[in-house]
């Protein structure tokens, strides 16, 4: 098995500090929102350690321990009230789901080593390249997997901030990224994962469209906008997926904290309940602002360069199909802050704890696009249509948008239930019959078998065996008393007992002659 190895380079150096940035903010956050409980603080430094494992592995064995850890702190902060049973449930859900999805570095890990292969870099096959392609997908929530972000929404809201941006997340699209030579090699992964990664973020923008729970809207969005990272993963574009990332996790840890923030002063994450929740609380409802402006792609915020950037590597119809994920993301948008920003309540004092975040990871989110534009091959047509496309969008968040199935995640849990879940464990129940009847039951039997033998050996061998040296015992106790008899002590005793034993010998000799 090789050593653990690991390595920072451009791609993980960006990761790392990404990750620094947002886990600050976001500890600084939870500590007027979760107050001091050690428990919390140290499952998120673990987590964060995992991620950190993971975007600078260089080999699969190293990958796989960041991926297993980063996997099980996610449960715990998921259910972490689990003395409510939803929320537990929630956690044992987002873990499951990704740990199916797990199961294709495990796939991948075996191929690789039957091949000899253990670096990142060196990766090779077909096999290889699917497990590792169904692993990503499940971390990173796209179809079919996405419905178990929608589950982790019942943890904290400093875990969903983080979870969403910069770690679990947003593993999966990396480590698309990192492999993006493995994905061109195959010659199918590479248009596989563009096509899923573009379908998921149109389809889930209009899942994020249909919510009117404020977080709920914020994870299916999140799926959406990983999307792209993975839509530039698999059109080769890895410069233009790492800075959407990048902006994403800025925006997104942004968004999480504000409605953090608000759910924790109002106590509600129903949209119609937050009516006039900016104009209450000014500072969040700005620095609010900019992040969901720059999450529709509004010009000249972050994720209008970044998102355009994407679609830049992407061909004519997956450039098409973006676009309209695009005008989605402007009507979740428009409608989240046509909300927030009602004309509602009068201004009201915030824990400053929970605001001292939010203006640091807005001016990133405004300004980090502009940063990296000249790094990026940039279009200005295509700026142009991308940013109109966003500000259409947000007019549309006007318009009032209801659809059942769309606000359940499209029932893809209860889909799940039905085709997996159900079947799984009615083979494990059938399979722990046969244990019970069959495997176990013949040991039992095997061991009722031997326990009857081992009766019947104390219960009647012994039995017999000691009863028989009693007897000879107790008849040779009877001959001693029936030899001390004649010893009387008196002379003419002895001399009969002589006659006697001279007689029988006499009759002995005569019988034998």
């Amino acid at each position: 098995m090789p050593p653990f190895s690991f390595a920072v380079d451009g791609l993980s150096a960006t990761m790392l500090v990404t990750l620094a940035v947002i886990l600050v903010a976001v500890l600084v956050f939870a500590a007027a929102d979760i107050g001091a409980s050690l428990r919390f603080y140290v499952l998120m430094l673990v987590f964060a350690v995992a991620m950190a494992i993971t975007v600078t592995a260089t080999n699969i064995v190293t990958l796989l321990v960041g991926w297993e850890i980063m996997g099980a702190m996610s449960y715990a902060l998921i259910a972490f009230w689990w003395r409510e049973p939803r929320r537990a449930t929630s956690g044992a859900i987002a873990f499951l789901t990704t740990r199916a999805g797990d199961l294709g570095l495990y796939l991948a890990a075996g191929a690789a080593f039957a091949n000899g292969q253990t670096d990142l870099s060196g990766l090779s096959g077909d096999l290889v390249a699917a497990g590792i392609v169904i692993a990503a997908l499940g971390k990173s929530a796209q179809l079919p997997f996405s419905f178990w972000l929608s589950r982790a929404m019942d943890g904290p809201s400093p875990v969903s901030a983080l979870l969403h941006s910069a770690t679990m997340v947003a593993a999966g699209a990396y480590l698309l990224i990192r492999v993006n030579p493995l994905l061109e090699q195959t010659g199918w992964a590479g248009p596989v994962v563009a096509w899923v990664g573009v379908i998921t973020a149109l389809v889930l923008g209009a899942v994020a469209v249909a919510q009117t729970d404020f977080k709920q809207m914020l994870a299916a969005s999140t799926c959406s906008q990983v999307g792209f990272m993975v839509l530039a993963a698999g059109t080769g574009g890895a410069q233009a997926g790492t800075a959407h990332l990048v902006a994403h996790a800025a925006i997104k840890s942004l968004l999480f904290l504000a409605a953090g923030a608000w759910l924790t002063i109002l106590g509600t994450k129903q949209l119609p309940e937050l009516r006039g929740a900016a104009r209450k609380y000014p500072l969040i409802g700005v620095t609010f602002t900019i992040g969901a402006l720059s999450l529709a792609g509004v010009p000249p915020l972050s994720l209008w360069i970044t998102k355009d950037a994407v679609l830049a590597t992407a061909p004519t119809a997956i450039y098409v199909v973006g676009l309209a994920a695009v005008v989605l993301s402007g009507v979740y948008v428009g409608r989240a802050l046509q909300h927030v920003w009602a004309r509602e309540g009068q201004r009201q004092k915030a824990n400053v704890l929970l605001q001292v975040p939010l203006p640091f990871l807005a001016a990133a989110a405004a300004v980090f696009g502009l940063v990296i534009a000249p790094e990026l091959h940039l279009t200005w047509w295509e700026l142009v249509l991308s940013g109109g496309l966003a500000i259409v969008g947000i007019a549309l968040g006007r318009v009032a948008f209801q659809a059942k199935a769309l606000e359940g995640w499209l029932g893809l849990e209860p889909a799940t239930r039905k085709v997996i879940v159900k079947p799984t464990m009615a083979l494990a129940a059938a399979l722990a019959r046969f244990d019970d009847k069959a495997v176990d039951g013949g040991v039992r039997a095997a061991a009722a078998t031997g326990d009857l033998f081992a009766k019947v050996a104390s219960g009647r061998i012994e039995v017999t065996v000691d009863g028989v040296v009693h007897r000879i015992g107790a008849a040779a106790k009877a001959l001693g008393r029936w030899a001390r008899r004649p010893q009387t002590g008196q002379l003419h005793h002895y001399y009969a007992q002589a006659a006697v034993a001279l007689a029988l010998l006499a009759v002995l000799l005569m019988i034998v002659r």
